[in-house]
């Protein structure tokens, strides 16, 4: 440990990997949606019609939180062209005489047109313009019955006759910084902690070190694994906990589990991550190939994962190997045990698959020994 501390002293890279762009990476994400979700979309308007109520529906959609009416276009190939050009993502056409067919109960058309090129803004505003089109209708209608003489309940029960009570369970303000940032951060941190622990023992071979290491180590491949990455892991799981500190202690991200579960997740998290590397760098005993090997698997993970998009909507062998990926389980016992709150029992498969990462590392300990014995490095 004395000799891993100096080489850790001396390289600047494992402070930069290890300590540098993880923070960096959790001050990022956090703070890019510390909103939560975007607000303030740029839409578009263009109204034919330029009458009251017109104008009152174009003030109710600005009064929306996620949207925001910055430009009025005289056309619709004008308004297009601005959606085209990425100046606004959507836009919301009145035509001529709109009002008067809605007085006169003859439907008239209101048309909107959004941009899906970003699916998060499309969706957002998709959902405004079209509450907005809703309104339209309902503002002539009650005040057309109101002339009738119904009463206000009547009104109401015409208007909305099934009123919906919606319920988004554990993430009630569709905060994408709470599921985003729980499954990206530690995706990269485990990015990082993949191309380390190859890295550790692709160095020794490169250097021509890897005799005098198992030297030290009485020729125990064991001792001298352990040796190698115990204080690799202490800094890994302080920064791992830090993390966790800042965003459930902090931040407040919901969590319903024990804080038991965060303890034993970021364990989990720190040496699943640490076995695959070491299995990489067993599996083909060469720096770059190992790092070219870890960097392919993580990247991958994070669309393994099933937090963009969900695991059960991919194809069969898509699931199948999703299981090969540590993130996965890593993802899954935070769901199921930390943001809803059930047992570790119910999420077992994952967490004996995160133990099994951890093994990984029996299967080719005999070749990394063998490797630093009488490899010959090759760039």
């Amino acid at each position: 440990m004395k000799r891993e501390m100096r080489i850790l002293y001396k390289n600047p890279i494992y402070g930069f990997c290890m300590v540098a762009f993880p923070v960096l990476v959790i001050v990022f994400f956090t703070s890019m949606m510390d909103e939560g979700q975007p607000e303030q979309l740029p839409v578009g308007i263009v109204d034919l019609d330029n009458t009251s109520t017109t104008r009152a529906l174009v003030r109710r959609l600005d009064a929306f939180q996620n949207t925001e009416v910055v430009a009025y276009f005289s056309s619709v190939p004008e308004a297009r062209r601005a959606i085209q050009e990425n100046r606004i993502y959507a836009f919301l056409y009145f035509p001529k005489g709109t009002t008067s067919d809605l007085l006169a109960q003859r439907q008239p058309k209101i048309s909107f047109y959004y941009s899906m090129t970003s699916i998060t803004s499309g969706s957002l505003l998709f959902k405004d313009l079209k509450t907005i089109s809703t309104l339209g209708s309902a503002a002539v209608g009650q005040a057309t019955m109101q002339a009738r003489g119904f009463t206000p309940e009547q009104i109401k029960t015409f208007l909305q006759p099934i009123r919906i009570d919606l319920h988004q369970i554990a993430n009630p303000w569709t905060n994408y910084n709470v599921y985003l940032s729980t499954m990206l951060i530690p995706g990269c941190m485990m990015l990082f902690i993949f191309l380390i622990s190859a890295y550790s023992l692709g160095m020794e071979l490169k250097f021509k070190r890897g005799k005098e290491w198992l030297r030290m180590a009485d020729g125990n491949i064991v001792v001298a694994i352990l040796g190698k990455y115990l204080l690799q892991t202490l800094i890994w799981l302080a920064v791992v906990y830090c993390y966790q500190y800042y965003i459930f202690g902090v931040l407040h991200f919901p969590h319903l589990g024990s804080p038991w579960y965060l303890v034993l997740l970021g364990l989990m998290e720190v040496l699943a991550s640490q076995g695959f590397g070491i299995f990489a760098f067993g599996l083909m005993p060469s720096l770059r190939m190992s790092m070219s090997v870890c960097s392919l698997w993580a990247v991958l993970s994070f669309s393994m994962a099933g937090s963009a998009f969900p695991l059960m909507g991919m194809d069969g062998a898509l699931q199948a190997v999703s299981w090969l990926f540590p993130l996965r389980h890593y993802f899954m016992l935070y769901q199921i045990c930390v943001f809803n709150g059930y047992p570790l029992l119910e999420a077992w498969f994952h967490f004996a698959a995160l133990a099994a990462f951890i093994l990984m590392p029996w299967l080719v300990i005999n070749k990394v020994k063998n490797a630093m014995l009488t490899y010959v490095y090759i760039p």
